[in-house]
């Protein structure tokens, strides 16, 4: 249960949860829609909870199990109405309401009724209520990232309730302050009775009136205290920039001006606060100005809650756009790999077989290497969909970068400079060198392109320690650290944000296929790493690959073995596909190869034919099938029959549902890659 890992105090507690009497099952059964999210909002900062399925079952981060009080962890994957149910007549249709419209519900200090600490309250809430697809596009849940401002919202309530009390004195206040200034000992005794900062500045800039609350403030963000009677200007004398803003603000007051303003104020070397500030006139009983006062109250902390609930939500709709563009992606190749299947390996026939004329062979030379273009654009694909095969071993990256540097030379040109630095004695990284490679050359020639004058391309390998929260959320650990960084144009802000997504490009038609990015970033999720990219416009762009370091000893990579063409079998195949062109293909493949084909379309039909007494010696049967798929199929008449070879064919390119002990071999493919694979077959069973 990865998607549980690095989920704080709740991802353990859900990994040790018996699941056998809750609606949801055991985690290893959830959806793949579900796992996401559970996955997006365990280590979040910000207080979510999720209600999935018709009963609203709850599932939770740290964050949220305070606001909840006793009903944690009792409430931890139960339906909600079990835990909520002294406000589910509130709380129900808001759910049900966004369940069914698929229409997000937001609130800002939304009272809610709860029991949460053995008494009724009335609680106060920021909620934002959003659909969660499932797998099949139905909605599955309900996410709710909420922000508790009850605090804030009696804070406020009692601010009110004070200027409404200083209102009612106001009007003989001012004509006091305006006749005896003795009287202005009785305005400030009056205002300290609140917790709202409050003070009133006659025209000369001079303290009438200041309060305990607003003084405090004072001496938090610039270590002192003013009185009344001091001058502001004297006060920040030996500041003149806060000064000079200070008496800006106060000059519109001053003016007669009515207005709330909000500010950050305070010197860096105490601190800086946000101040959320309403500034009126002071007038004597016969309207005359003779100052202005303020009440305010401290909004750093809450506008910063805010933000966070802004980010918060920003990272669910681009984790849920980016899982939702993986699987159509994904499902994509795997209908494109099913498309190209026959048409590989039917040229690669046409080829070997040498058919027409030398003017026909250049055409079906050229169909062919168009074919492989069309692999290669669909391997990417399901790079940035992190479902491309992948064989990850202990990879020494820093012998891996240095020996491409020859290579990154001759592709870049004379006009850039490039540097290669890959110190000794780096720890290995758990990886597919292969992909790597491939992963560095497209970061190169992205590198190449943006710098069309020439310039300077420093590649570089170092091992870095995560102890903290990163930017691009990687569990603290051990990682070896490729860097690509060049000194060409740069991207803009909004370049960047989209710069990982697919077929994303800002170069010309015909330049680029807006792969590059989002291939190097599936492959480097896929792994269990990373990809960052900084950028500044007119000074270049540094791309980081993130690899997590090996705790395998590492091994030498055997060398694939030569296919035959004929690997000398015999016997009957049994092929299964529900594809008609890619049957026929790969019909014609193992006829070449020696053996009896027996065709059919499903899995069923298949042991059908068995039971009728069709005997095989192999099986070749595709993956994903409606029906029963390819892997039981195989498990299945291995059971009956354990001498029988099995290949499973995949156009989807990953190995989720396919038993490690099972062959596999990924779609488009040509006769000699099958024979290669029915020739470890037989290696294996020897």
């Amino acid at each position: 249960m990865d998607f549980l890992a690095g989920g704080g105090e709740l991802g353990a507690m859900m990994h040790a949860l018996d699941w056998s009497d809750s609606p949801l099952g055991p985690p290893l059964q959830w959806s793949q829609a579900l796992k996401t999210t559970v996955r997006m909002l365990l280590p979040a900062q910000a207080q979510i909870v999720l209600f999935w399925g018709r009963d609203f079952v709850a599932l939770y981060n740290d964050a949220y199990a305070p606001g909840i009080g006793a009903n944690h962890p009792r409430a931890l994957g139960r339906p909600a109405i079990e835990n909520w149910g002294e406000l589910w007549d509130d709380l129900e249709p808001l759910l049900a309401g966004v369940r069914n419209t698929r229409k997000t519900f937001a609130a800002k200090d939304r009272p809610f009724y709860v029991e949460r600490h053995g008494y009724g309250e009335t609680s106060y809430w920021d909620v934002s209520y959003s659909a969660v697809p499932d797998d099949d596009g139905s909605v599955g849940g309900v996410l709710c990232i909420v922000s508790e401002t009850t605090e804030r919202v009696l804070g406020e309530t009692q601010l009110r309730a004070s200027e409404a009390r200083y209102r009612e004195l106001n009007a003989t206040l001012e004509q006091r302050v305006a006749e005896r200034t003795a009287e202005r000992h009785l305005l400030a005794t009056i205002v300290e009775t609140t917790d709202g900062q409050i003070e009133a500045l006659d025209l000369g800039y001079r303290w009438l009136a200041i309060n305990a609350s607003s003084a405090d403030a004072y001496e938090r963000i610039y270590g002192k205290r003013p009185n009344v009677g001091d001058s502001l200007h004297e006060f920040l004398a030996d500041r003149p920039e806060h000064l000079a803003a200070a008496t800006a603000i106060w000059e519109r007051a001053l003016e007669g001006e009515a207005f709330t303003s909000i500010e950050e104020l305070g010197d860096p070397r105490f601190d800086r606060r946000v101040y959320e500030m309403k500034f009126e006139a002071l007038r004597a009983a016969d309207g005359t100005r003779i100052g202005a006062f303020l009440t305010g109250v401290d909004a750093t902390d809450r506008l910063e809650e805010q933000a966070r609930l802004a980010r918060a939500e920003e990272a669910l709709r681009q984790a849920q756009k980016m899982e939702a563009m993986g699987q159509l992606t994904g499902g994509v190749a795997h209908d494109f790999n099913n498309l190209l299947t026959p048409i590989v390996g039917l040229l690669d026939l046409f080829q070997r077989k040498g058919i027409g004329g030398e003017r026909e062979r250049r055409l079906i030379a050229g169909a062919a290497q168009a074919a492989e273009r069309a692999k290669t654009l669909v391997q990417r694909l399901l790079a940035f969909a992190r479902r491309q095969p992948l064989q990850a071993i202990p990879v020494n990256i820093g012998r891996l970068v240095a020996d491409m540097g020859e290579l990154i030379s001759s592709t870049t040109g004379p006009q850039i400079q490039v540097n290669v630095d890959t110190p000794e004695g780096l720890p290995e990284a758990m990886a597919d060198p292969n992909q790597i490679e491939m992963a560095i050359l497209n970061l190169s020639v992205n590198a190449r392109d943006a710098m069309p004058d020439g310039g300077k391309l420093h590649i570089s390998a170092k091992a870095r320690t995560i102890e903290h929260a990163h930017g691009s959320e990687l569990v603290p650990g051990t990682y070896v650290c490729i860097s690509v960084a060049d000194t060409g144009i740069g991207m803009d802000e909004e370049t960047l944000a989209h710069a990982v997504e697919p077929f994303f490009s800002t170069k010309g038609i015909g330049q680029g296929t807006g792969l590059g990015l989002s291939m190097v970033h599936g492959l480097a999720s896929q792994l269990g790493g990373a990809l960052t990219i900084k950028s500044t416009v007119g000074a270049g762009t540094t791309v980081e690959l993130w690899l997590p370091v090996s705790h395998a000893a590492a091994g030498a990579t055997d060398t694939a073995p030569q296919a035959r063409l004929r690997p000398l079998p015999a016997g009957t195949a049994l092929l299964v596909d529900d594809e008609p062109l890619v049957r026929m293909s790969t019909a014609e493949m193992l006829s070449e190869l020696g053996y009896r084909v027996v065709e059919t379309g499903s899995a069923e039909d298949a042991l059908q034919r068995v039971k009728d007494g069709l005997r095989p010696n192999l099986l070749v049967t595709d993956h994903l099938m409606p029906g029963m798929n390819g892997t039981d199929l195989g498990l299945a008449l291995r059971n009956q029959y354990p001498e029988l070879q099995v290949l499973i064919v995949s156009g989807y390119a990953n190995n989720e549902g396919i038993t490690p002990d099972l062959s596999r071999l990924t779609k488009p493919f040509r006769s000699d890659e099958l024979a290669a694979s029915l020739a470890n077959l037989t290696k294996a069973a020897r």
